[in-house]
């Protein structure tokens, strides 16, 4: 039986990709961009902690996007 998967947005500076990543995967991801990047999960900004107790059956897309600091030169 295979893992089970969800899409992955992964923005970055150069761009962007669509990945199809295993829940382990996914909070590595999280977790290794956690300083520059802001995670979002059904719409809603999580922690990657809060990831990785997350249904993963119900997750659906999951948005890993660069942070925004308003008011930051």
């Amino acid at each position: 039986m295979s893992e089970t998967t969800t899409t992955v947005l992964y923005l970055n500076q150069g761009g962007h990709a669509t990945l199809e990543l295993t829940r382990s995967e996914t909070v590595e991801l999280a977790e290794n961009t956690s300083g520059t990047h802001w995670t979002y999960a059904g719409n809603q900004i999580v922690q990657p902690a809060q990831l990785a107790e997350t249904d993963w059956e119900t997750v659906g897309t999951v948005r890993i996007a660069p942070a925004f600091f308003a008011g930051h030169q």
